[in-house]
């Protein structure tokens, strides 16, 4: 089923004049650099066949190319690819970033939008909106020459045939039973379980009723962009609810742009289209979620920026402009006027909401102070930052309280001051809003005699950090009540599993939280929704005043495996929480490594020149990888926080062979996340040491770093063969729910492609 989103930015959202239906669409195009060379294919055609094959039906890929589906087929077929069986179109909104991502580099935007069935206004809308998609993207799309068919020459039907040899020899018969389809998660995850029998999520020592203060969360696989249009695309199943309750998760929150959700009144008539469906969606939601003790929290960065046609015929509201964007600006009171009677209508239209929480200084353009630019509107440069935020957040507070007295309202600190401490921002909240900041922020660090401070997105740095710790104190000072953002699943340090087996680490965060007294607790950003063990260690503490980590520690391990695995599980978690403390964080590193592609990352016989991008595209970027950490420092310390995790492995394992047989499918099931993380990690390192080796052959071309290269290269294929098995085993594994599929298992399949390429362009060197 076709996706369809609403086309309020027209072409005009991110690249130019369309102000109208039917205008031409220009979509971004920054500064258009060549599109990566893909040599291990014998053509850009074949990488097109390839790379489309476990995801889109051959007819698709055939009208993209203008080719006949049996050309398809065969072309397929000569690089030895099975029968195809592309994913079922209803998971469509969830997987359209992946195909973006493996055809950025192949195809133009003509032939993407053919093979997405996507028209321009959708795509322009998805690439603003759906969490920083372009930024993800790099800002830029690669200039691609279109990709044509024709019959392929000689030299192209040999080295398909060499592929096709190749992952004969390596994978053998790629169409036998996959084990696990990709998504096949959400349907798992969506179905009610039992509350009873052996290992059951939903068990009578955790099915008690969630209460406290907020403890809320993202969904696993939520679609980011426009959850609320269509309810075929349910964000919190029935399934994924009870489960949630039963690690003691009373909250959940989703993604909304508010134009969307209610009438935009007379200054604003072109807002609100379809907004009576989503509320009726959200209610439906609400209600739902309210049967299992949860409440829902809208998730407000607003008002949204809007492209610079928006302001032809209102340029009194346009406030500051970056790139083909302008802010609404908020010093104008028709602007908050709307705001503040668009929340209203929602929380009137939609009773029962939790609340919202609020991000006013976001890498979105929102008001005009939201990137510290605010001297440039001539409405807002005479006003202070603080002023301008804390007024948003006070026309935040009004509309909702207005509409609903007993909803919260939480304002996220995130980008205040420069993330430094905001005391002047704190004294311009309204009383009755709750404060958030980032529990690890600015938690000071020592990892291979590099020092330097936590940002966020750190599971590996136990806060809070001092800067949290202030931040509460001035807003308890003023009365206001506290909440931590954390992440307990996993967190941008690897977001390719959906969590990592560290409870010790979480519970030492839960006990700490409890003793600095906060009011509540943000579980998750958009990555960390998984219904996990890690939730219920987190949960249990800080509901509990009086219980120990240990102990609890221990339950949980006895609850899940059995009697006979506990004690090997429990000292698996320690030892893996004691390897993840050696992860080499940074900023650089959590964003821009290939951390979240792990083996699936391809390699680069000379520098390609392109610096890595948010959570999107690491390249072989190392220097950008790396934040603080010397080269030889951020290999090492991968390495260390492998081998210290195979330590943990190794307990595993030992836990699986002695399980209750009804016990066992669980420790199983967590030793192949353990497993698939492990890669992650030793692959990071395996990259930077073959960026490292590669660079140095030029100056050393010595058989000692010849020696090192192959093995490097060893390595990374064997990598990419062993995650493979697990990821077909898994559909979890690669899935994070603002990306999608970083990766599927034939693009291991490519990987190993890759890395035959690269021993070959070694050897002519």
């Amino acid at each position: 089923m076709r996706r369809v989103l609403p086309v309020l930015f027209l072409a005009a959202v991110l690249g130019g004049g369309a102000s109208a239906a039917g205008d031409e669409v220009d979509l971004p195009r920054g500064d258009q650099p060549p599109a990566l060379a893909i040599d291990h294919f014998p053509s850009r055609l074949h990488a097109v066949v390839w790379r489309n094959w476990p995801i889109l039906p051959a007819d698709r890929i055939a009208r993209t190319v203008g080719a006949e589906p049996a050309q398809i087929e065969a072309l397929a077929a000569s690089m030895g690819l099975p029968a195809n069986q592309p994913i079922p179109d209803r998971f469509k909104p969830y997987f359209y970033k992946t195909v973006l991502r493996r055809n950025w580099h192949l195809l133009p935007y003509d032939q993407l939008l053919t093979l997405l069935e996507m028209d321009a206004e959708e795509l322009a809308f998805l690439l603003h909106e759906d969490d920083f998609l372009y930024s993800k993207f790099g800002r830029s799309k690669p200039l691609c020459e279109p990709v044509r068919w024709r019959a392929p020459s000689e030299s192209e039907r040999r080295r398909a045939a060499e592929i096709r040899d190749l992952v004969a020899q390596r994978f053998g018969d790629l169409s036998s039973p996959t084990g696990d389809a990709r998504f096949a998660f959400i349907d798992d995850l969506a179905a009610p379980v039992a509350a009873t029998g052996a290992g059951d999520p939903v068990s009578p020592s955790n099915s008690a009723p969630a209460t406290g203060g907020p403890r809320f969360l993202y969904s696993y696989f939520a679609v980011y962009g426009d959850p609320l249009l269509d309810p075929a695309v349910d964000p919190y199943p029935e399934g994924l609810l009870q489960r949630l309750a039963a690690r003691g998760v009373n909250g959940v929150w989703l993604h909304v742009v508010l134009r969307q959700l209610a009438p935009g009144g007379p200054d604003f008539p072109e807002f609100g289209k379809d907004h009576e469906r989503r509320l009726a969606n959200l209610r439906r939601l609400i209600e739902r979620a309210e049967r299992h003790g949860i409440k829902l929290y809208l998730y407000l960065n607003e008002p949204r920026a809007m492209p610079l046609s928006f302001f032809n015929d209102r340029p009194d509201l346009r406030g500051v402009q970056e790139n083909e964007l302008a802010a609404l600006c908020t010093s104008d009171p028709r602007v908050r006027d709307w705001m503040r009677n668009a929340l209203t209508h929602v929380f009137r239209e939609a009773p029962g909401l939790g609340g919202a929480f609020t991000i006013t200084a976001s890498e979105n353009l929102t008001n005009c102070a939201s990137h510290g630019r605010h001297a440039d509107c001539p409405r807002c440069g005479s006003r202070s930052a603080a002023e301008i935020i804390g007024e948003v957040n006070a026309v935040v507070e009004q509309g909702v309280h207005a509409g609903d007295p007993e909803a919260k309202v939480i304002a996220w600190d995130w980008g205040w001051n420069g993330h430094g401490l905001a005391p002047d921002h704190i004294a311009q909240l309204p009383r009755d809003t709750w404060l958030m900041s980032v529990s690890e922020w600015h938690l000071p660090i020592e990892r291979g005699g590099v020092e330097s401070r936590i940002g966020e997105y750190s599971v590996s740095a136990v806060g809070p950090g001092p800067r949290a710790t202030e931040q509460w104190k001035t807003a308890r000072d003023r009365g206001l009540r506290t909440v931590a953002k954390v992440q307990v699943n996993n967190s941008w340090e690897l977001s390719a599993t959906p969590w990592l087996p560290v409870p010790d680490l979480v519970a030492e965060h839960a006990t700490r939280l409890r003793d600095a007294g906060v009011d509540g607790v943000m579980l998750s950003w958009s990555l960390g929704g998984y219904p996990s063990p890690n939730l219920e260690v987190m949960n249990r503490l800080l509901t509990d005043k009086t219980a120990a980590a240990e102990d609890v520690l221990q339950q949980i391990a006895v609850d899940r495996y059995g009697d006979a695995a506990a004690p090997n599980v429990r000292r698996a978690w320690t030892a893996f929480s004691e390897a993840f403390q050696e992860y080499p964080y940074s900023g650089a590193t959590v964003y821009r490594g290939p951390q979240q592609m792990g083996p699936a990352n391809l390699l680069h016989a000379a520098p390609t020149g392109r610096a890595s991008t948010m959570i999107g595209f690491p390249y072989d970027d190392l220097d950008g990888w790396r934040g603080p950490y010397p080269r030889d420092v951020f290999i090492q310390q991968f390495d260390k926080l492998a081998a210290g995790w195979q330590v943990g492995l190794d307990r595993l394992e030992a836990a699986a062979s002695v399980a209750a047989p009804d016990r066992r499918a669980v420790v199983e099931e967590d030793l192949r996340l353990a497993r698939a993380a492990h890669l992650h990690f030793a692959s990071t390192a395996a990259q930077a040491r073959w960026i490292a080796l590669r660079d140095r052959l030029s100056s050393d071309d010595t058989p000692e770093t010849r020696e090192q290269i192959a093995a490097t290269l060893d390595a990374e294929d064997a990598f990419a063969r062993q995650l493979y098995d697990l990821t077909r085993a898994d559909s979890r594994i690669g899935f994070e729910a603002s990306n999608a599929y970083y990766y599927l298992p034939l693009d291991l399949v490519e990987k190993t492609l890759n890395v035959d390429w690269m021993r070959r362009r070694i050897a002519e060197r």
